[in-house]
């Protein structure tokens, strides 16, 4: 299996739709001459764990894996909003999706199946998507990781606090705001 390019399209952005819809179809002209994977944030799907977790307080355990299953969900959604998007759930399925016979098919992966099997990351709130991400590229052998933030998004605390030490050596990562279309075209083509 050959990614080229990790895109981690951060389920913030389902707050912009403008924004989010732009971000897909760069995505998908990107997908036609490049070998790009989806993984998608929680978002709202993940808020709403967050705030069953302050009220209920799950526990690590129930909460990561809770969490995780958020981000299968905007995966489904992605995956139903971007022409030509399959939804993939492993390895094997990535590199399907990605083989000659479906060029330009645009694989959304549901992590959580994945990740379960793997379990890689800590289970704490310091483990977000962004580092499932970091994770996932550095497993289907990516050069780059983009992360697409909501709109404005500026300076340190980007990422989550266990980010660093999720993402491989091997691996550039660039965090661009989904409002900056032309940064993130720049960020797909490399």
């Amino acid at each position: 299996m050959r990614v080229e390019t990790v895109v981690k399209l951060g389920g913030g952005l389902l707050a912009h739709v403008e924004q989010f819809d732009a971000a897909l179809a760069a995505i998908g002209v990107a997908a036609k001459s490049r070998q790009v994977l989806i993984v998608p944030g929680g978002g709202p799907f993940a808020d709403a764990v967050r705030h069953v977790d302050r009220r209920l307080r799950l526990g690590d355990e129930a909460a990561h894996w809770m969490a995780v299953l958020a981000m299968d969900q905007n995966a489904h959604l992605i995956a139903a909003k971007l022409a030509r998007a399959v939804l993939v759930a492993e390895a094997r399925e990535i590199a399907d999706a990605l083989g000659a016979a479906h060029a330009g098919r645009v694989p959304v992966l549901a992590p959580y199946r994945w990740l379960r099997e793997a379990d890689p990351l800590p289970h704490s709130w310091d483990v977000t998507s962004d580092s499932i991400a970091a994770w996932v590229a550095g497993r289907v052998g990516a050069r780059r990781l983009v992360l697409v933030k909501p709109p404005g998004a500026t300076g340190s605390g980007l990422v989550d606090a266990w980010f660093a030490r999720a993402l491989p050596a091997h691996v550039t990562a660039v965090v661009v705001p989904a409002d900056r279309v032309d940064v993130l075209d720049a960020a797909l083509r490399g």
